[in-house]
């Protein structure tokens, strides 16, 4: 099979695992939960987006990797954690100004992570050997955090309760 066969049979195969998980443990819970309570769990997980950083690190990804995406990439994933925290810490706070805050996080988390897929296979078309030790993000980490930002966006439109 090749890379790019095995690479799209990982991220699908992460997307229906974590569906799975999604379908059994979370969505009956937050389902129950009052809209602040429910998004503590689902923002806080973000707050680990730094780990996108290893794109820039020489010997975890191959020197063949694109600048053009592995850089906004990285930094994106940055900006998209240290959002997470400030929202994480508005939601336990229970600040006046926790609802936009978990807006601003997840329309930037959330085309962040779109425009890393779009770019890495489309716009510059990266081999998915050239990411190296890095390969486990976008096959494992990012189906996940897709899911999050749709229940975040469900939570955030849902009436409040």
């Amino acid at each position: 099979m090749s890379s790019d066969a095995l690479f799209g049979l990982s991220i699908l195969m992460s997307f229906l695992a974590f569906a799975i998980v999604t379908t059994v443990s979370i969505w009956p819970r937050l389902r129950t939960m009052s809209r602040r309570d429910a998004l503590i769990p689902m923002v806080v997980p973000h707050t680990f987006r730094f780990v996108g950083l290893s794109f820039l690190i020489p010997g975890v990804v191959s020197p063949s990797l694109s600048p053009a995406f592995a850089i906004p990439t990285a930094y994106g994933d940055l900006v998209a954690a240290i959002l997470a925290g400030i929202a994480s810490l508005a939601l336990t706070a229970r600040t006046s100004w926790v609802i936009p805050t978990v807006w601003v996080f997840n329309v930037i988390g959330a085309i962040d992570l779109l425009h890393a897929f779009y770019q890495g296979r489309i716009g510059e078309g990266i081999d998915p050997g050239s990411l190296g030790a890095a390969f486990f993000i976008p096959t494992v980490v990012v189906p996940p955090l897709l899911v999050t930002h749709g229940l975040i966006f469900w939570l955030l439109l849902r009436p409040k309760q």
